[in-house]
C-alpha cells in the first residue's frame, strides 16, 4: 500500500495536515504578483522540463500516448550508446548495409534516409550520423541488424531499455519510427529519454548539434529547426506521420539552465518549431531555481519494522531543486510516498521512497529517496512490539506519515 507522508516543517512554508487517514504537506509561497501565464500552444500534447530539477514547468495531455514517428530513433540511440558505453561495440565498429536495410529505409524507400548503398560495410560512428542527422531509416536499421541480428530482435532491446529507464507508457516495434499501430509514446516519457540521453551520453549526444551530414557526395542539414533560432538548441529530433502529425523533441541551454521541450501532434512543421520555440523562451524567462534540500540532507524518515530503531532517515543522490515562477504566488505541497512499512534490516543507499512536490494536483517533480543509513534488524522485543502494532493500527489507517521538509524561499 503506498502510504503518503507527512512533512513537517522546520522553516518557512509547508504545514502539516491530515486528510482522510493520509498525511500530507500543505503550503502557501506569498509571491507579490502573478507569474508570467504560459503561452498558447497549438499542439495537443506537450511538455516543458527543467533538466537539472526535473522540474515540470508546462504540460499538456503529457501522458496521451501517440505514435512517435521518427523520434523513435531516439530509443534506438538510447541502445547504441549504451552498448558503445559498456564496451560492446565503438564508432569504429563496421556493419553492413542489407537488402532489407535498403530497400526499407534507404533510396528506395522514398523516406528519411542516408544513402547507404547495397551491400557496402559503414562504421558505426557514420551510422550514428546518419541516423541522427538527416534522421536516416537505413542508418537505424543497420544498426539494429548488426547489434542484434535483425531489426525485431532489436526492438526487444529497446523495449528492455525503455523500461529500465523508466518509461512507463512506451512500446517499440521498429528501430526508426515507420508506421505501426502498435508502436506508442508520450509526450513525458519523450522528455525522460532525452534526460537520460544528455546525462548518460554527454560525448555522443553532441552529435545532435551537428549542422550537416556528408554522405556518398549527397549533404544533408540536421533537421531540427530549434538549431537555427538562437535559442541555445543543441540537440534532438523530429518526426512525422500521418497518424501522428508532426512531433518535435529539444534541448537548449541558456545561462547554465538547460531545459526540454516535447511537442507531439501538430499540424505543420511551422507549427511544432513555433510551439517549441515559444515553450523555451517562456521556461527560460520566467523561472528561477530554488534549492530545496542540500546534497545529503535529511528529507524525512520512513517507518521502520522490527529495527534497532522506528525510522529510517531518507535522502536524495544529491540536491534537489525546484524551478518556481518569477514574481507568482504559489501553492506548493510536498509528499513522501513508499510501500510501508520497511522491514529491517536497511542498508544504506537503499532505495526506499520518492519525494513528490505538487503545485495543485500536478505533480512537477519527483525524486528518489534512499536511505542516508544502515539500520540493523532489532531484538526479539522490538519486532514482537512492531507486530502488534501493525496488526491493530493496519486496521484503522489507510496510510501513517512522519517526516520532516524544508523549503528555503525568500518571500517578496
Amino acid at each position: 500500500m503506498m502510504m503518503a507522508r507527512a512533512i513537517r516543517l522546520r522553516r518557512h512554508a509547508i504545514q502539516a495536515c491530515a486528510l482522510a487517514f493520509v498525511w500530507l504537506a500543505c503550503g502557501l509561497v506569498a509571491r507579490p504578483a502573478a507569474a508570467q501565464q504560459a503561452p498558447t500552444i497549438a499542439a495537443p500534447q506537450a511538455i516543458l522540463v527543467d533538466f537539472d530539477s526535473g522540474t515540470v514547468l508546462f504540460e499538456r495531455a503529457a501522458d496521451t500516448p501517440n505514435f512517435p514517428a521518427s523520434v523513435a530513433k531516439m530509443m534506438t540511440m538510447a541502445v547504441v550508446f549504451r552498448e558503445i558505453a559498456e564496451g560492446r561495440l565503438t564508432p569504429d565498429s563496421e556493419f553492413k548495409v542489407s537488402e532489407y536495410a535498403w530497400r526499407r529505409g534507404g533510396a528506395p524507400s522514398g523516406g528519411a534516409t542516408m544513402f547507404a548503398s547495397l551491400n557496402s560495410t559503414i562504421k558505426v560512428g557514420d551510422l550514428l550520423r546518419g541516423a541522427i542527422i538527416p534522421s536516416g531509416n537505413d542508418a537505424t536499421i543497420v544498426l539494429a541488424e548488426g547489434i542484434a541480428g535483425n531489426e525485431l530482435a532489436f526492438t526487444v532491446k529497446m523495449n528492455e531499455e525503455a523500461k529500465r529507464l523508466g518509461l512507463t507508457n512506451s512500446h517499440f516495434t521498429n528501430s526508426n519510427g515507420l508506421s505501426d499501430p502498435d508502436q506508442k509514446t508520450t509526450a513525458r516519457d519523450l522528455s525522460r529519454l532525452a534526460a537520460q540521453i544528455i546525462r548518460g551520453y554527454p560525448d555522443l549526444y553532441k552529435i545532435y548539434s551537428e549542422p550537416d551530414f556528408l554522405w556518398n557526395k549527397i549533404r544533408q542539414n540536421n533537421r531540427n529547426p530549434l538549431l537555427g533560432m538562437s535559442l541555445g538548441a543543441d540537440g534532438f529530433m523530429t518526426g512525422y506521420l500521418k497518424e501522428s502529425g508532426f512531433n518535435l523533441v529539444g534541448s537548449a541551454v541558456q545561462n547554465d539552465q538547460r531545459l526540454i521541450v516535447v511537442i507531439l501532434g501538430a499540424k505543420s512543421e511551422k507549427e511544432r518549431a513555433e510551439d517549441a520555440r515559444k515553450l523555451l523562451e517562456w521556461g527560460f524567462r520566467s523561472f528561477e531555481s530554488r534549492l530545496l534540500f542540500d546534497a545529503g540532507e535529511t528529507v524525512g524518515e520512513a517507518v521502520l519494522y522490527g529495527g534497532e530503531q522506528g525510522n529510517v532517515p531518507l535522502t536524495a543522490a544529491g540536491p534537489i531543486r525546484l524551478l518556481e515562477p518569477r514574481n507568482g504566488t504559489e501553492r506548493v505541497a510536498a509528499r513522501i510516498r513508499y510501500e510501508g512499512p520497511v522491514h529491517a534490516p536497511v542498508e544504506k543507499g537503499a532505495k526506499l521512497a520518492r519525494l513528490e512536490i505538487m503545485r495543485g494536483e500536478q505533480v512537477v517533480l519527483e525524486i528518489p529517496l534512499v536511505a542516508a543509513q544502515s539500520v540493523p534488524e532489532g531484538p526479539l522485543w522490538r519486532r514482537a512490539v512492531d507486530g502488534a502494532y501493525e496488526l491493530v493500527v493496519g486496521l484503522l489507517r489507510e496510510g501513517y506519515a512522519k517526516l520532516a521538509a524544508k523549503l528555503p524561499v525568500k518571500l517578496g
